[in-house]
């Protein structure tokens, strides 16, 4: 008998491998299994991504029949609730932010000289 972890190892990697090698029928706008995955409850033929009346295969739905506990362990949390990215986003770098240093506070200023004026500073006069 598998372990927990290394049954949700397996089911993610048939996961990545259900969708990579589905095959994407353009005409009709959908995806469909292109093999028979059991362990997910996908026979072939089985359209898993559609634009109309549809709906979508769930990996967490998954690991619910397989009855796995904790399931928040295995699954990141969805973009919008927040994951790391955001995290990093909302309080790392606000930190870098606040200990970065001000470069030009170090630097004395250098004065550059810009070319010199057309037609000694008048502008573009014809005259």
């Amino acid at each position: 008998m598998q372990s927990r972890k290394e049954m949700v190892q397996d089911l993610k990697v048939q996961w990545k491998k259900l969708w990579q090698e589905r095959l994407n029928d353009r005409w009709i706008a959908e995806g469909i299994a292109n093999e028979t995955y059991p362990s997910l409850f996908v026979d072939k033929g089985t359209v898993i991504r559609a634009t109309r009346d549809f709906k979508a295969l769930s990996f967490k739905e998954i690991l619910e029949l397989h009855q796995i506990p904790n399931l928040n362990r295995y699954i990141p949390p969805n973009p919008a609730v927040g994951g790391w990215t955001k995290f990093v986003k909302t309080h790392m770098t606000s930190i870098k932010k606040r200990r970065s240093f001000n470069r030009a506070s170090f630097e004395p200023a250098i004065e550059r000289k810009g070319q010199p004026l057309k037609k000694g500073g008048r502008g573009w006069l014809h005259k």
